[in-house]
């Protein structure tokens, strides 16, 4: 089914005035937002239950530094077939089915007693969450025109934040009031129910019944793949290889990285940092560390809609794009300056203003979709992202190790801070022109 099915009368040329377009997207995007916010939950809540669980179990800082660590290791390298995977079955299946397996074992955390049950289902975690940014982005290439894509990224990423905005009071107080058990049972039930609305209501643009012809031509005309993201792909390494060939991968592979750097110190250390550093209360940790949060989500927005505004002013797409990145990544740097000061109030003025700018990077997912080649949008999402993600390895690693050997987070925010300047400089001086890659028809023979 290409559209819906009208009568003669709906199909029929209105003479005085053109008929709206319908806003499917829209609806498409929300279901983005509330999947990425539950995704965001389910990797989160171990740093909300973190202080509790070492506690519990006899843990030392490296010990729970690995079992933070252990949800990127598949995540991070299950990335280049999650990208396949979407490619091959399309969204709708491939993240449907990644909803409810990752629900399952973040509900069994629950259940879990030991050291080495909470890591083996941490690995579980991040194998079967792998599809689910290379979906997102595969969806908005589908369903935006390039000028909306941003705009859309910035949407759907800003769901990273409000949720954990909006939950983190709720989750400690699950912590205060029925221990660390408590929050995985809840986020993982959680995660079970979206899965089924997701299914309900997610379809390709072509057969979704809430579009129309106006908003499948504005998509088409719009630079958006409505019609050809969808094609089913073989998984082959020299596809892989080839993203590789190219300048702008590299580019934004180092910048990727360096902007989730700053995020996994959020998702992972953060609370820890609040209570055993800074001294707060688990209650007040819940309120005052939820603050970041909020202001992450108002940079992602911000990011996309001044990028999008660029580009309807007629700036350059490689400006538009690359200078809400770089200059979010240079303030994210800001973040050091918490070791020199003991005023709770400052902490968690600083920390917002290096989230915030984080958040503001975060629009990066965007130049996949303005630079992969069609045929392989998917995979090289799936590429992006396991860049991106070995920084959910080696952070909550590298923090452990450095608050394990030092008693001290000052090492850790230094650490940070060096990773998103590097980044920065990656998209100043590596990613050069952005435009889409075009394979050649020898090209697409030589890498099937």
């Amino acid at each position: 089914m290409s559209y819906p099915v009208g009568t003669e009368k709906d199909s029929a040329p209105k003479p005085l005035k053109q008929r709206k377009r319908s806003r499917a997207r829209f609806i498409i995007l929300s279901l983005l937002f509330l999947g990425t916010a539950i995704n965001y939950l389910d990797r989160t809540n171990m740093a909300v239950a973190a202080s509790a669980i070492q506690a519990d179990l006899g843990l030392d800082p490296a010990m729970l530094g690995l079992i933070l660590s252990a949800f990127g290791w598949t995540y991070a390298f299950m990335q280049v077939p999650g990208g396949w995977f979407i490619d091959r079955f399309g969204p709708r299946l491939v993240y449907g089915v990644s909803l409810v397996l990752f629900s399952l074992f973040t509900l069994l955390q629950g259940f879990a007693k030991n050291f080495s049950t909470l890591f083996g289902l941490r690995l579980g975690l991040g194998l079967s969450e792998s599809p689910a940014f290379p979906a997102n982005s595969r969806v908005v290439a589908a369903w935006f025109p390039q000028r909306e894509r941003a705009l859309a990224t910035g949407v759907y990423t800003a769901g990273e934040y409000v949720g954990l905005a909006l939950a983190t009071p709720f989750l400690f107080w699950l912590l205060s009031a029925f221990g660390w058990h408590s929050i995985f049972i809840v986020t993982g039930v959680i995660g079970l129910i979206f899965a089924l609305v997701w299914f309900k209501l997610y379809r390709e643009p072509k057969d979704s019944k809430y579009i129309n012809k106006e908003e499948m031509d504005y998509i088409r005309e719009g630079g958006g793949l409505a019609d050809s993201v969808g094609e089913s792909q073989k998984l082959s390494w020299s596809k892989v290889r080839h993203l590789f060939k190219y300048r702008q991968f590299w580019g934004i592979y180092i910048g990727q990285f360096a902007v989730a750097s700053t995020l996994y110190f959020f998702l992972t250390w953060f609370p820890s940092y609040l209570v055993q550093e800074k001294g707060i209360t688990l209650l007040k940790a819940g309120f005052v560390g939820s603050i970041p949060y909020i202001a992450a989500g108002i940079g992602v927005l911000v990011g996309g809609y001044w990028s999008d505004q660029m580009v309807k002013r007629g700036v350059s797409i490689g400006i538009a794009r690359k200078l809400p990145i770089i200059i979010g990544l240079l303030i994210a740097c800001s973040i050091i300056l918490a070791n020199y000061t003991s005023s709770i109030s400052l902490v968690i003025t600083i920390m917002s203003i290096a989230f915030f700018a984080q958040g503001m990077s975060a629009i990066t997912w965007t130049l996949v979709s303005d630079i992969a080649p069609k045929e392989l949008v998917g995979l090289a999402g799936g590429v992006f992202n396991l860049a991106g993600n070995l920084s959910a390895i080696i952070t909550p690693m590298v923090i452990g190790f450095i608050v394990s050997a030092t008693n001290s987070f000052n090492g850790a925010l230094i650490f940070v801070s060096i990773v998103a300047f590097i980044g920065a400089l990656s998209y100043i001086f590596i990613v050069g022109e952005v435009k889409r890659i075009e394979i050649s028809d020898e090209e697409i023979s030589s890498i099937k």
